[in-house]
């Protein structure tokens, strides 16, 4: 069955349901765990700047400013750190051998790598369910590890009612 299971998070509620899963499907295998935060500019909440060099080149943007964004990303990558130490603590304890690592750079190719250097049986991530324009520009994660991944891949989806509640806004009737 699976021996070693990486699981790719982010923070939001996709993230918790998860690393549940994959606790769950390691407790009853007795796969251990590979728990990976990418930090990257799309995670919502990545304080990226794209002009991270030639402040000076800019009017107004100073090292005030770069000191400012250096701080937002240390807190970033503090909390990174911080929910993954949590997850693998709550792993461990529940009998399931977990590490985890937090890297930097583009998320797919980064949860492949990874895959293949730490020798994974199985690759369990989220999807965020874009869909259309969203998914052009922003591209996949998912179909990227679906496509280019050394093992197979579990991806856990949104349901669809949440999807649409997220992306369209509340519209309320009034009967009369």
């Amino acid at each position: 069955m699976f021996t070693k299971i990486l699981v790719a998070l982010d923070r939001s509620p996709m993230g918790k349901q998860v690393f549940e899963q994959a606790l769950a499907l390691a407790k009853a295998t007795g796969a251990s765990l590979m728990l990976l935060h990418v930090l990257s500019a799309e995670e919502e909440g990545s304080p990226y700047a794209p002009l991270l060099t030639n402040f000076d080149y800019y009017p107004g943007v100073g090292s005030q400013s770069f000191e400012h964004y250096q701080k937002q990303w240390d807190n970033f990558k503090n909390e990174g750190i911080q929910l993954l130490q949590s997850l693998s603590a709550q792993a461990n304890t529940a009998g399931v051998n977990a590490e985890f690592t937090q890297q930097l750079g583009s998320p797919g190719r980064l949860i492949c790598q990874l895959a293949t250097t730490w020798g994974a049986d199985l690759i369990i991530m989220g999807r965020r369910g874009r869909s259309g324009l969203k998914e052009l520009f922003l591209g996949s994660v998912s179909n990227y590890v679906l496509h280019h991944a050394p093992c197979s891949v579990h991806v856990i989806s949104v349901p669809s009612q949440v999807t649409q509640a997220e992306e369209a806004p509340q519209e309320t009737a009034s009967v009369n």
